[in-house]
């Protein structure tokens, strides 16, 4: 039998509501909780993140194109092989990109120096098989002859591409020897190719012939 003393205490703990917290400064006090850095030890880091995300993008990207491709994930492969072997191609067909006419520097780099000096150089390279070297002597040294020869005005400044073009008018019959030797000079110097030991007697057979040709003095006629 329940004392005098139980019965009241019941009916003051049935009469009293039960404490509750309202829901706003719950969840407020929630966050405030696991914000503390002991719940985020083993977080991943801002730079995981990121990753996961990018490799989930590739990923998706990947499946994407296997499934667009004729023969799934091996048809993407056989067309990503393709296409490399395709610039491969091109690049040793066409070598490095050539610099254009306008970004070319100036044919003469140092103080004055004769055709027969240029070409004195020219032989010194070639004979210990500097190949672009000698053909870089061998150009100034076809420029400086015509310059001596007041066929070409002296200029500073002046281009190789520019040289074969002025010199084309009073030799005519050599304007595409003139501009290939020009466009050598120009891979060579500013284009990053390597002369070879044909290029550069092409170059001085080009030399010994102008030296034995005579000008158009009067230029082309119209």
């Amino acid at each position: 039998m329940m004392s005098t003393g139980g019965l009241i205490t019941a009916a003051a703990t049935a009469a009293t509501p039960p404490v509750t917290t309202p829901r706003d400064p719950a969840r407020e006090a929630a966050e405030r909780e696991l914000s503390k850095p002991l719940y985020h030890q083993n977080d991943p880091s801002l730079l995981d993140r990121a990753l996961r995300r990018f490799f989930e993008w590739l990923g998706n990207l990947l499946d994407s194109a296997s499934g667009a491709s004729p023969g799934g994930g091996f048809g993407l492969l056989a067309i990503t092989v393709l296409v490399l072997l395709a610039i491969g191609a091109l690049w040793w067909r066409l070598g490095a990109p050539r610099r254009t006419a306008s970004s070319a520097q100036a044919l003469f780099d140092d103080g004055i120096r004769s055709a027969a000096d240029h070409r004195t150089a020219a032989e010194a390279h070639a004979a210990a098989g500097r190949w672009s070297e000698a053909v870089q002597e061998r150009m100034r040294a076809v420029v400086r002859s015509l310059e001596e020869r007041t066929l070409l005005d002296p200029r500073p400044g002046r281009t190789a591409d520019e040289a074969a073009a002025e010199a084309s008018v009073s030799l005519p019959d050599h304007t595409a020897e003139l501009r290939a030797a020009a466009r050598v000079f120009d891979d060579v110097t500013y284009g990053g190719r390597t002369a070879d030991a044909d290029t550069y007697a092409r170059l001085r057979a080009l030399d010994t012939t102008l030296t034995r040709t005579k000008p158009l003095l009067t230029g082309p006629t119209a």
